[in-house]
């Protein structure tokens, strides 16, 4: 029974001292871009605070309403919840390859009856013979050449770029969740506003149909009353079903209803609880964001399928063996006498194969050229997206500065053409004009205070912070 076991053992520890592979020697690629961003002012040279990536998202965003809404993003949305399964599924996937290092045991038993006629046995009576037997098998291959470590750490590879798409896909939801939730703020105070445009409008509307009744205005102006009011009840209905859409929106973000309580009813207050961030920092840090190191692992497992498909043109070597007992009765199956043992070991050497493993080590070494390629255009895609999130935020409090400024302009235009018309100085279409100017003026700053909220968010999510 010890006459196997040896050879095993020899073989096993010749094996695990074998722990090398045929993969090329592995190098990132230098970094496709400068080495820091340019933006149109020097303001945003700032690199003091805590970069992004080291940020987590609860300290980032202050306001409890969005946060309890991450949370629930995060504990319902179905596309992470998709991410997160198929890091389970490459796991599971790793471990098979990875199990393929180790011997396979199994175990057997059966029996072999058999009926023989009279007319061939010796004693020319029908016989019946039965056969037992019970067996514990090894099988193993010797990776002496690296073919299943290459396989496995290709295996792990794909695992770990998997767990990068998972935080990918989390970081995308944390700031699309933040991005829906402004929206839905900035869109209600639209709403808000549109609304107290139309009441305005109605009294106006009312009050120069009174002056037209009594002949102090004319049916010009009670049209123009008209159409102002009509398009402030458009701006109404219009802002009202996009409210609906962006809860809509939201809801599906999050996976399960979002309690009235949570939703953001005004602009102002959600921007400031958004913190800032550190821009002057070097392009470098792109290279800790989630899908900049999907790609990099990507890239590894394609540079160690190179190991695997050289690994193929040299000889496999594999053992197999097995121990156990063999009776012609089940009571004697496993008396003294009994046993048996088969030892098999066999080698296989590629001689011939019409240039298919040199095919398959040409396409091995073709997809790493492309894994190149893609983790190269990963970098280039990410400093573009931090380009363009600096270049907007260069710009974006002058804009908003700007914004303020035209309100109040516009403000005290309408109030004085407001008393120039009741004076009898202008006509009602310069205070119709005024009164258009105003109501565009603060859609505008609306819209323009979104837009300095979201580019923080923006650029909170290309520096990479959001997954932790």
């Amino acid at each position: 029974m010890t006459t196997p076991i040896r050879p095993l053992c020899a073989a096993l520890a010749c094996s695990l001292a074998a722990g090398c592979t045929l993969a090329p020697d592995f190098k990132l690629p230098a970094l496709p871009v400068p080495a820091s961003w340019t933006t149109p002012t020097a303001e945003t040279a700032d690199t003091a605070g805590t970069p992004a990536a080291a940020l987590p998202w609860r300290d980032y965003f202050a306001d409890p309403r969005l946060r309890e809404i991450i949370d629930l993003a995060l504990a319902n949305n179905r596309d992470l919840r998709v991410a997160a399964l198929n890091v389970e599924r490459v796991q599971a996937m790793y471990r098979v390859q990875r199990a393929d290092l180790l011997p396979a045991f199994d175990a057997a038993g059966g029996q072999n009856a058999q009926r023989v006629p009279g007319s061939t046995s010796l004693t020319g009576e029908p016989q019946i013979t039965r056969q037992y037997n019970a067996t514990a098998g090894v099988s193993w291959e010797l990776d002496f050449f690296g073919r299943i470590r290459s396989l496995g750490e290709q295996a792990l590879e794909n695992f770990l770029s998997t767990e990068e798409a998972r935080r990918s896909t989390q970081i995308g939801l944390v700031a699309a969740v933040a991005e829906a939730w402004l929206t839905l703020g900035a869109d209600h105070e639209l709403l808000e506003l549109a609304r107290r445009t139309y009441a305005t409008q109605q009294k106006s509307v009312e009050l120069i149909r009174m002056s037209f009744n009594a002949g102090a205005a004319s049916a010009l102006d009670l049209a123009q009353a008209r159409t102002a009011m009509e398009r402030a009840r458009a701006d109404t209905a219009r802002y009202t079903a996009q409210f609906a859409r962006d809860q809509n929106a939201l809801t599906l973000l999050t996976g399960a209803p979002v309690p009235e309580k949570l939703q953001a009813t005004t602009l102002a207050d959600a921007v400031a609880t958004i913190a800032e961030l550190p821009a002057g920092i070097p392009s470098e840090v792109l290279t800790g964001r989630p899908d900049v190191l999907q790609a990099e692992h990507t890239l590894r497992a394609a540079n160690a399928n190179i190991g695997a498909a050289r690994a193929a043109f040299f000889p496999r070597i594999s053992l197999t063996g097995g121990a156990g007992s063999a009776s012609l009765t089940l009571g004697d199956l496993f008396d003294a006498g009994t046993g048996l043992w088969t030892f098999a070991p066999q080698i296989t050497v590629p001689i011939f194969h019409a240039g298919a493993l040199k095919a398959n080590l040409d396409r091995a070494v073709i997809e790493r050229d492309i894994q190149v390629a893609q983790y190269e255009k990963a970098i280039q895609s990410a400093f573009r997206e931090v380009a363009d999130a600096l270049a907007d935020r260069a710009t974006i409090a002058e804009q908003l500065d700007a914004r303020r400024e035209l309100v109040k302009a516009a403000d005290e235009s309408y109030r004085l053409s407001d008393a120039r018309y009741r004076s009898g100085l202008d006509s009602h279409l310069i205070l119709l004009d005024a009164q258009r100017s105003q109501y565009a003026a603060e859609q505008e700053l609306i819209a323009t205070r979104l837009a300095e909220a979201s580019n923080r968010v923006t650029l909170y999510k290309v520096l990479g912070g959001g997954w932790q």
